[in-house]
């Protein structure tokens, strides 16, 4: 007797993450490549163009945690849809503001505050799949391929953008990005299921397989199978109390605060930073703003894959907060060492191998929250990557202010340090003692 198919199902709602968080970083880089564009039309300079940048880090950063809650409550299908028709209406208004607008700079600040707001339920709405979808072996390679597209994103975004706004001007480049996330967004809601027990493409062989690898348990029979899935956890979820009390979740949010300063630097400044500090001009400055995203799109899926195996291998203990000490330490190395060298291109190339080494840990961050947390994954992860985009918020307003008072150089130095101290609050993680332990 033939055993029975197993579909696939997971891993095509896994690629449709990957092309949400392509859309989502598409809607927040655009801003950094049509800023210069942006600032001459309405008199802005660097530093309120940092405020403008800032706004929407800090809409991102204060709803992640109402973010996560939602996602816990209502579900990832629902959440996200609802977050990505957001996305495109605030995406579009920042086309609309008016010429020679007085209020100008308080409008960009509002629009994309909102903006940031609404983008805030991506991740942890895609850790609440990844939850309830996604067995514990699976997770790294999972978040490695959902967080590439933060790179594929980010990475296309300064060619499309240039491109767009040369031929058609700066205002045309954000209603193009709104109608692509509406689109997304659609395909969403008609493919997504909250849980795989309610799917109906899932096989009885895959959905047994989901339900014995994961750390939390649904009440629902597998068709078709009469063994039953290993369950660890009931769903129930967390109060805010046990979260807010763990060590774990306190030290991973510290870091990724960390990981978020350093991300921030390649998304905010870098294109400015090539183009008006090494000199480069448009077309090289675009092509090289590249490099750290693509780095970051290679690097995020080979940093899961090398966590999931290393977790099979050796524990959750070296797979994943291994792996986050060795790549951030990496990254302060590739800043300090980038940041001095004196060619504009070779500096673009060691800067990414620093991004790179940045996206190495980021499946670990949200495989670790995932496993923690089990029913409360999207609290839980909401609440530590508010942590990243505070860092983010700092890096958009401190950046400039660091390189105008002590040089460019300087603001890599600091990031590097943070890089530094991220790796090291690693060592403060276990990633085998669930918050449902602790209660």
């Amino acid at each position: 007797m033939n055993p029975p198919a197993i579909s696939h199902t997971r891993w095509f709602l896994v690629f449709w993450l990957f092309v949400l968080s392509a859309v989502a970083f598409l809607d927040r880089v655009n801003i950094s490549i049509a800023g210069s564009s942006i600032a001459a039309d309405y008199g802005l300079t660097n530093s309120q163009l940092g405020y403008v940048f800032s706004s929407f880090l800090l809409g991102y950063a204060l709803f992640q945690t109402a973010g996560g809650w939602l996602s816990d409550k209502l579900g990832p299908r629902r959440v996200l849809t609802v977050g990505v028709v957001w996305w495109g209406i605030f995406t579009a208004l920042t086309a609309a503001v008016p010429s020679q607008m007085r209020a100008a700079l308080l409008f960009f600040v509002a629009i994309r505050f909102l903006l940031g707001a609404g983008e805030a339920v991506i991740y942890p709405a895609s850790n609440q799949f990844v939850s309830w979808w996604i067995p514990t072996q699976e997770r790294g390679i999972a978040n490695g391929i959902i967080f590439a597209g933060v790179g594929v994103g980010a990475g296309i975004t300064p060619p499309a953008i240039s491109y767009v706004m040369v031929h058609y001007g700066w205002r045309s480049s954000f209603w193009m990005s709104a109608i692509i996330g509406l689109a997304a967004g659609l395909v969403w809601l008609l493919i997504a299921r909250d849980k795989p027990e309610d799917h109906p493409s899932i096989s009885p062989a895959e959905l047994h397989f989901i339900q014995s690898g994961r750390t939390l348990s649904s009440s629902e029979p597998v068709p078709g199978l009469t063994t039953p899935p290993r369950e660890v956890n009931t769903v129930k979820s967390l109060p805010w109390s046990t979260i807010l009390q763990s060590k774990n979740v306190w030290a991973v949010t510290f870091s990724y605060f960390c990981y978020g300063y350093v991300a921030w630097i390649f998304f905010s400044w870098f294109y400015i930073y090539l183009a008006k500090v090494r000199g480069l001009n448009l077309k090289a400055s675009a092509f090289y703003a590249t490099l750290p995203f693509l780095a970051m799109a290679v690097c995020c899926p080979l940093g899961g894959a090398i966590a999931d195996r290393l977790t099979l291998w050796r524990g959750n203990r070296i797979g994943r907060c291994g792996i986050g000490v060795v790549a951030m330490a990496l990254t302060a190395v590739f800043l300090l060492l980038g940041s001095r060298v004196a060619s504009a291109r070779l500096a673009s190339v060691v800067l990414a191998g620093g991004a790179g080494a940045l996206y190495l840990s980021q499946s670990s961050f949200w495989s670790v929250t995932a496993d923690i947390g089990a029913a409360s994954s999207g609290s839980v992860s909401g609440f530590m990557n508010m942590g990243a985009q505070l860092g983010g918020a700092v890096t958009a307003s401190l950046t400039p202010v660091v390189a105008a008072r002590y040089g460019w150089t300087a603001s890599f130095y600091v990031a590097a340090v943070l890089a530094a101290l991220g790796a090291l609050a690693w060592l403060a993680v276990n990633p085998d003692r669930s918050l449902a332990a602790t209660r």
